[in-house]
């Protein structure tokens, strides 16, 4: 059997998860437009630079005890992400049937599809920058980062 990359009582670091919370929250204050965090997308940065620092310690622990195989990895962040992607995507359809004109829910349909597939940083590359002011539109732009982070 692969690696279990479940995280015990006695593994888990509060510290790094305070530091997570933290990325995310300037995040969340630079999109909300609140003064003085228009530097919040570092937020994104801090963030990744976490999951690295917490995948790596997976896989070399697993490595260190030759229990380790991509196939576990993987499919343990797909158990941790996929659920909340599904809901999300579900409840954005859901959203966009309301308030979606039908040009636009297409497009937002198309997105779901890639970011379910985990190819929508490919779409999105494909269809406009990632500044560029036509995705500001795009509900599921951040999902790229699902292919990278954890």
């Amino acid at each position: 059997m692969g690696l279990s990359t479940s995280v015990t009582k006695d593994s888990f670091r509060q510290d790094i998860n305070g530091l997570r919370a933290y990325a995310v929250v300037l995040v969340v204050l630079y999109h909300c437009g609140v003064p003085g965090f228009a530097g919040g997308f570092a937020g994104v940065d801090v963030f990744f630079v976490i999951s690295g620092f917490l995948m790596t310690t997976i896989i070399v622990a697993g490595l260190t005890k030759g229990r380790f195989h991509f196939g576990d990895f993987y499919l343990a962040r797909a158990r941790r992400i996929v659920p909340a992607l599904v809901a999300v995507c579900a409840t954005l359809l859901g959203l966009g049937a309301l308030l979606l004109a039908a040009p636009d829910y297409k497009m937002l349909a198309s997105h779901v599809v890639y970011s379910l597939l985990f190819l929508s940083n490919i779409e999105y590359w494909l269809e406009a920058g990632y500044f560029d002011s036509a995705s500001h539109d795009k509900w599921l732009l951040h999902s790229w980062s699902l292919v990278c982070g954890q």
